[in-house]
C-alpha cells in the first residue's frame, strides 16, 4: 500500500515525539508498505533554541529531516507551515502522492485540516495517543471538530480501556479500537549495560493542553514525593518540572531539554539507564483508560525492567517480571525491591515482552487489516 503518515515531528521537536512517527514510517517499510510523511497542523513550531513559539518553522523543519534522512526518508516528508507554505516536499508533490495512495493514517492530530487530497484517500484512519483528553474534548461538542472524526474510517487509541465498562470516559457516537504504539524493536536493542545506576524516566510536569481537565502528571507524582526516602534505590529524572523540590527529595532530576534534543539522545538516555520508574497522568489514572505509554515500551526493547504506575493496562499485558505494575508507594517500593533482587532475569523479560507485545511486526499488520477492513 501507498500510506500517508500525519504526525507532530516538527511541531513539537522532542526525540520522544519524534520516535513515535518514526517507528511506524520504519515499521511500516519493512512491511512492504511505501510511506510519506506530512505535517500540517495549521500551528507554530515550538523552537527550543529560543524557547518560543516561533513564526519560522527552520527549526522545526531541520529537526523533521535529522530525525527522517538517517532511516532513508529524507526525501519523504513534507511540513506546511501556518501559512500554508510547504517545507521538504512541496504542494504539488504531496498531492501526487495523495492521488495514488491508499491509507491515510493520522496520528496525534498530525493534520486537522481535510484537504481535498487527504479527504479523497480511500481509507482513513486517526490513532489516538492522548486517550480521556480526545474523548472529553469530543464530548464538548464542537461542531468542526466532532465532524473532523466522523470523517475517518476507523477510530484507533492506546487507551485499551476506552469505550469498554472499566471507563467511564464517554465516548458518544464513536467506536474507539484499542492498539498500540509500534516499536521497532532492532533500533533499541542493546548488549551494553547500563552506564547508570538508576531508575530513569522523561517526563513532562505539567502541560498547557486541555487546562480545563484536572489531567496532569504532577498531580500524581506528588503522591510518590517521597519514594526515594523509603527505598536504598536511585533515581535520576529527566523533567521539565521542579528541581529543586524534586532534587530536595532525592529525584536525582536532569535537564529533560537535552536528554530529548533529539531523537538519538533520547535513545543513549534510556539505553543508558538502569529501568524506568513511570508516573501516568492523573487523567489516564483516574478514569482507567487503560494507557500504555509508548516511553515505556522503548525501555522494554532495550532491555530495560519498567515500574510504572497503573492505569489499567495490567489488564491487557503481561505484568510481574520485566514490566511491573504500581498504584500505591507501597506497591512501587516492593516493585523497586523485586527488579534490584533479581535484575538480569527482569531485563530478559523486558526484551520479551517488548518482542511479544510491541514490535512493529506484530502491532502494525492487524491494524493495517482492520484500517482497510
Amino acid at each position: 500500500m501507498r500510506i500517508l503518515f500525519a504526525g507532530i515531528i516538527g511541531r513539537y521537536p522532542f526525540g520522544g515525539v519524534a520516535w513515535c512517527s518514526l517507528m511506524y514510517l520504519v515499521g511500516l517499510r519493512a512491511l512492504g508498505h511505501e510511506v510519506c510523511y506530512v505535517e500540517d497542523t495549521g500551528e507554530c513550531v515550538y523552537d527550543p533554541e529560543q524557547d518560543a513559539v516561533s513564526l519560522d518553522p527552520s527549526y522545526g523543519t531541520r529537526h523533521i529531516h535529522e530525525t527522517l534522512a538517517p532511516h532513508g526518508l529524507g526525501d519523504r516528508w513534507s511540513f506546511v507551515n501556518y501559512d500554508g507554505a510547504h517545507h521538504g516536499l512541496s504542494k504539488e508533490a504531496v498531492r501526487a502522492w495523495c492521488a495514488d495512495a491508499d491509507l491515510l493514517i493520522n496520528l496525534s492530530g498530525g493534520t486537522w485540516f481535510w484537504r481535498d487530497e487527504y479527504a479523497r484517500i480511500p481509507r482513513r484512519v486517526f490513532i489516538d495517543s492522548d486517550p480521556v483528553f480526545t474523548q472529553l474534548a469530543i464530548a464538548k461538542g464542537v461542531p468542526w471538530y466532532v465532524d473532523f472524526f466522523r470523517r475517518f474510517d476507523h477510530l484507533f487509541t492506546f487507551g485499551a480501556n476506552i469505550g469498554t465498562p472499566a471507563c467511564d470516559v464517554p465516548t458518544g457516537e464513536f467506536r474507539w479500537e484499542k492498539t498500540w504504539q509500534p516499536v521497532v524493536t532492532g533500533l533499541w536493542r542493546t548488549d551494553a549495560p547500563a552506564a547508570r545506576d538508576r531508575f530513569t524516566t522523561v517526563m513532562t510536569w505539567r502541560t498547557e493542553s486541555f487546562e480545563d481537565v484536572d489531567g496532569n502528571k504532577d498531580r500524581e507524582f506528588l503522591r510518590f514525593l517521597d519514594l526515594p526516602r523509603r527505598t536504598p534505590s536511585r533515581f535520576g529524572l529527566a523533567v521539565n518540572g521542579p528541581d529543586r523540590l524534586l532534587a530536595e527529595h532525592g529525584w536525582g532530576p536532569v535537564p529533560a531539554m537535552e536528554v530529548s534534543r533529539t531523537a538519538d539522545a533520547y535513545r543513549a538516555f534510556i539505553q543508558g539507564s538502569k529501568a524506568e520508574f513511570g508516573v501516568a497522568k492523573h487523567a489516564y489514572v483516574a478514569r482507567r483508560s487503560g494507557w500504555f505509554s509508548d516511553r515505556t515500551e522503548c525501555y522494554l526493547a532495550a532491555g530495560r525492567p519498567a515500574l510504572v504506575q497503573d492505569t489499567g493496562w495490567s489488564a491487557h499485558l503481561p505484568a510481574g517480571a520485566g514490566l511491573l505494575a504500581f498504584s500505591t508507594p507501597e506497591e512501587a517500593i516492593e516493585g523497586l525491591a523485586r527488579i534490584e533482587a533479581d535484575y538480569p532475569a527482569h531485563a530478559r523479560a523486558a526484551a520479551r515482552i517488548a518482542r511479544e507485545e510491541f514490535d512493529a511486526a506484530r502491532v502494525l499488520p492487524p491494524l493495517l487489516e482492520r484500517a482497510v477492513a
